[in-house]
C-alpha cells in the first residue's frame, strides 16, 4: 500500500539478499519521493542498528530541480547487519518561505502571511528552548514598527534557517520499508590477490619420465616473503587435495598421463583422501597448518579452492553414489562440454540427496575454516544449484562472518549477478576480455554503479585457464597496461604466478591455454635468475600496490569516473575521495592508459574537474608515481604515451 506521501524506486536495492558494504565505504542512497500540490517535501535517509535502534537521520537533497529524485551519501561504521529507511515529510516552514519571498513584494496578505510564519517560528523555538534565536524571530515577524520586507529578512538569518534545516519542523511524516544491508570485513572490498601452485615450488623436473617431483608446503612456504614484498594481501592456493590417478589427464592435456605427471589438481580425490586432505606430496595437514601460520607472519591471508567435483576415485564415489548421475549403462556420468570430455572428473548430482551432500560439503568447509582459511575461491560455482549457495553462505556467515567467498563465475551476466545477490563475497569477471576502450569504459561503469551495491569485482589479469591474446601478442607493455588497469580500476585485483614474467606462449594459435600448462604439470620458476636479469614486473607491481595502500581513494569501488580523451588508444579514469577534515585530506588519483602495446600515442586528455572535487578553471599540480615528474594539468592537457618507455600515467593531486 503506498504511502502519504509516496517513495518509489529506492536504491540501492538487492531483491535477494542484502546491500553490501565495508566499514567506512559511502555510497549514495536514493528514492524517488512526491507529493501532490505545491507544499515543500524533504526526505532523509534513516539508518537503524543491527539491534533496530534509529541512530542517525541523514537528509536527502534532490539531485536536479523537478525530478523528485531524492539522494543521500552514506556510511556506516563497523561490521555487521544495518538497514535503512527512506523517510519523507512535508516541511510547513520550507513552504511558507517560499510564498513569502513571491507575495511580500507584492504586497499580497502581508500580514496574514507574517503572522503565519511567526506560529511556525514560534512552534519550532518551544521544541528548543535553550536556543531562542527562533522566538526572537518570530517577535521579529510580529513587530508592527518595522517594514514587512526588512521583518522578513531579519527572520531569516542564517542561524534561524540553520536551526530550522538542522530540526526541521515535519508533516505527514511517511516511512518506507528498511533496505538491509551487510557489513562485511574490509578485505570483501579491498585487496591484492598471488595465485600460485604450491607443488611447482621447489618441484624437480627431470628429462627422463618419472623423475619429476612435487614441491611441498615447506618449499612453497619460502615464496611467501617475495609475495608479501610485491605487496600483496592474499595468497590463493588452487586445490591442495589428493589428486585421482584414473584417466588422469598428462602435459599438455594429454589423455593419458606418464610416468610422474602429477594430473589435474582438480581432479580431487584419491585413496589418499578427499575435500578434507591435503596430498600427501605436498606433506601433512600439520604442514598445511605451518604453511598458514608462514602466510599470516608475513602479513598474508590463504584463500583455498572450493572445487565440488571429484575423480572417479574419491572416496565419495564409492561411499555415496547417489550423489552422482549414473547413465543408462550404469557408468558414472564424467564432465563434458561437447565436443570437450573431462573423463578425470566426475560433476555432482544435487538432486537426489540434497541435505546429504548440504551436509558435507559444509563440514569440508568447516574443516578448512579450523585449519586457518577464511576466504574460498569457488570453482565454478554457477554449475552448482543457487539455492545451494544462497544456504550454505548463509549459514556459514551466522557461524563465522568474516570468512568470504569468492565466486569463479564466468558465466552468462544473469547467473553472474544471481550468485553476487544470493550471497558471494567478490566475483570474477569478464575483465580478461574487456581490452578496447569502449569495453573496459562501459564495463567498469557497469561494475562501479550498476551492480556495485552487491557484486564487489575481483580483476584478475590472467588465470590457469586465461591468458588473453592481447597479453600472447602485446609483449611487456601489454602485462603492464593490464597491471595498472587491474590494480586501479578496482579495490580487489590479483594476477596467476607468472604474470610478473610475462609469460605469454600459447598451447596453439588462438588458444587461451597456455603452453605447457601448470593445471597438467609442474611448473618451477627461477625467481632469482628473473630478479637477477630485471626483466621481471616486480617493481611495477609493488609500486601498484602501494599506491593502493597509500591512497584511500583507490580502496572504493563506487568512486570510479572517466574522463574524455580524443584518441580510442588513450584511456583515462579517476579515483577521488572526498576528505573528512585536516587530518584526511582529499584523496584523487588520475590514471591515463595506452591501450595499444606496439605504438607511441598522443592525445588530449579533458578532465572533467568537478568530479575530482575542484573548479572547472583550477590547476592542479599532479605527480606521475610511475616516473617522478610532476605536471601542472587543468581542464585540457596533452599526453603523449609511448609502450617502449612506458604506458601509463598514474598521477597523485598534490603531493598526496
Amino acid at each position: 500500500m503506498i504511502g502519504r506521501l509516496p517513495i518509489l524506486d529506492i536504491s540501492p536495492d538487492n531483491d535477494l539478499g542484502p546491500v553490501k558494504a565495508v566499514p567506512g565505504e559511502r555510497f549514495t542512497v536514493g528514492a524517488t519521493v512526491i507529493r501532490e500540490g505545491h507544499d515543500s517535501l524533504a526526505a532523509g535517509v534513516v539508518v537503524y542498528s543491527s539491534r533496530g535502534r534509529r541512530e542517525s537521520l541523514v537528509p536527502m537533497r534532490e539531485r536536479a530541480p523537478g525530478t523528485d529524485r531524492y539522494e543521500a551519501e552514506i556510511s556506516l561504521p563497523s561490521e555487521g547487519g544495518w538497514s535503512f529507511a527512506i523517510e519523507s515529510w512535508t516541511d510547513p516552514f520550507a513552504t511558507w518561505h517560499r510564498t513569502a519571498r513571491v507575495k511580500l513584494p507584492l504586497d499580497q496578505d502581508t500580514g496574514l502571511v507574517l503572522e503565519e510564519g511567526a506560529r511556525l517560528l514560534a512552534r519550532a523555538g518551544r521544541r528548543v528552548p535553550r536556543k531562542p534565536v527562533l522566538t526572537r524571530a518570530a517577535e521579529v515577524l510580529r513587530d508592527p514598527s518595522r517594514p514587512p520586507m526588512e521583518r522578513l529578512a531579519a527572520a531569516l538569518t542564517p542561524r534561524v534557517l540553520d536551526e530550522m534545516e538542522r530540526a526541521p519542523l515535519r508533516e505527514l511524516v511517511t516511512r518506507s520499508r528498511r533496505t538491509r544491508v551487510v557489513v562485511h570485513r574490509e578485505r570483501a572490498l579491498f585487496g591484492s590477490w598471488y595465485e600460485f601452485f604450491p607443488r611447482s615450488e621447489g618441484a624437480q623436473t627431470g628429462t627422463a619420465p618419472g623423475q619429476e617431483r612435487s614441491g611441498t608446503f615447506a618449499t612453497a612456504a619460502k615464496r611467501l616473503p617475495a609475495i608479501a614484498d610485491m605487496g600483496f594481501d592474499v595468497v590463493y592456493l588452487p586445490p591442495v587435495h589428493p589428486v585421482g590417478t584414473s584417466h588422469r589427464k598428462g602435459a599438455d592435456n594429454a589423455l593419458t598421463a606418464g610416468p610422474g605427471e602429477p594430473g589435474s589438481v582438480w581432479a580431487i580425490g584419491s585413496a589418499d583422501g578427499g575435500h578434507d586432505a591435503v596430498h600427501p606430496d605436498l606433506g601433512t595437514l600439520a604442514d598445511f597448518d605451518s604453511f598458514v601460520a608462514e602466510a599470516h607472519e608475513h602479513g598474508l591471508e590463504i584463500a583455498l579452492d572450493l572445487a565440488l567435483q571429484c575423480s572417479p576415485d574419491h572416496p565419495w564415489v564409492a561411499e555415496h553414489p547417489e550423489w552422482f548421475t549414473t547413465r543408462a549403462d550404469g557408468s558414472v556420468a564424467y564432465a563434458e562440454n561437447p565436443p570437450k570430455k573431462y573423463q578425470d572428473i566426475y560433476p555432482l548430482n544435487f538432486d537426489n540427496d540434497f541435505e546429504g551432500l548440504y551436509a558435507e560439503v559444509l563440514r569440508v568447509v568447516e574443516h578448512w575454516i579450523g585449519h586457518g582459511v577464511r576466504i574460498f575461491r569457488v570453482d565454478n560455482p554457477h554449475t552448482k544449484p543457487v539455492a545451494f549457495w544462497e544456504r550454505l553462505l548463509a549459514d556459514v556467515d551466522r557461524r563465522h562472518p568474516d570468512v568470504l567467498f569468492l565466486a569463479e563465475a564466468f558465466t552468462r551476466p544473469a547467473m553472474m549477478r544471481t550468485l553476487a545477490k544470493v550471497g558471494f563475497h567478490q566475483s570474477y569477471t569478464y575483465f580478461t576480455w574487456r581490452n578496447s576502450k569502449e569495453e573496459l569504459t562501459d564495463y567498469l561503469t557497469e561494475l562501479s554503479r550498476e551492480s556495485a551495491h552487491y557484486l564487489r569485482p575481483n580483476l584478475f589479469t590472467n588465470t590457469p585457464d586465461i591468458l588473453h591474446a592481447y597479453l600472447q601478442h602485446g609483449g611487456r607493455p601489454a602485462f603492464e597496461a593490464r597491471a595498472v588497469l587491474a590494480a586501479l580500476l578496482s579495490p580487489t585485483w590479483g594476477i596467476y604466478s607468472g604474470f610478473e614474467l610475462c609469460e605469454n606462449t600459447p598451447a596453439a594459435p588462438g588458444s587461451e591455454e597456455y603452453l605447457h600448462s601448470e593445471k597438467y604439470q609442474y611448473r618451477p620458476r627461477d625467481w632469482a635468475a628473473a630478479e637477477a636479469s630485471g626483466e621481471t614486473l616486480t617493481g611495477l607491481i609493488t609500486l601498484l600496490n602501494r599506491l593502493r595502500r597509500e591512497h584511500p581513494a583507490l580502496r572504493e569501488l563506487r568512486n570510479l569516473r572517466f574522463h574524455h580523451v580524443d584518441r580510442p588508444e588513450l584511456l583515462c579514469f579517476s579515483k577521488h575521495r572526498p576528505g573528512d577534515g585536516p587530518d584526511d585530506p582529499d584523496d584523487t588519483v588520475i590514471a591515463v592508459v595506452n591501450l595499444d602495446p606496439h605504438h607511441a600515442r598522443e592525445a588530449t586528455v579533458h578532465l572533467d574537474l568537478p568530479s575530482i572535487g575542484h573548479a572547472r578553471e583550477e590547476e592542479l599540480r599532479v605527480t606521475d608515481e610511475l616516473t617522478g615528474r610532476s605536471y601542472t594539468w587543468g581542464t585540457d592537457n596533452y599526453v603523449r604515451l609511448d609502450p617502449a618507455t612506458g604506458p601509463a600515467h598514474v598521477f597523485t593531486v598534490n603531493g598526496r
